[in-house]
């Protein structure tokens, strides 16, 4: 039986994206705490910008506003940037909450 999120990398590519600019520490196993940035995020994921030392796979737990510990694996990384999957979808409720605590200047938010 296979653990884990089971979303496809075109299922992700088709949730909305909203744009935040939003520190986090991620927790990593053998790397201890992660400074990252996040600029963007959905229901599924998230991007960061900046050199991660992780390789595809790799997972980190992070706390967001209104959801939490949430476990994410790195799906893709690429030129300074990279691309994560939660382990589980954020309910709507949560995650709407969250986009108005990260992204407080409603032109920016997507239509819901």
């Amino acid at each position: 039986m296979s653990v884990g999120a089971q979303l496809t990398v075109t299922d992700m590519r088709r949730a909305a994206r909203h744009p935040v600019d939003h520190k986090v520490i991620g927790e990593h196993r053998r790397l201890g705490d992660l400074h990252m940035h996040i600029v963007n995020i959905s229901a599924h994921g998230f991007m960061v910008d900046g050199d991660l030392p992780l390789t595809r796979g790799e997972r980190v737990v992070i706390r967001l506003p209104h959801v939490g510990r949430i476990e994410a694996h790195l799906i893709w990384v690429t030129e300074g940037r990279g691309g994560f999957q939660f382990e589980r979808i954020v309910r709507p409720d949560d995650f709407f909450a969250l986009i108005d605590t990260l992204q407080p200047n409603p032109r920016l938010r997507r239509t819901r």
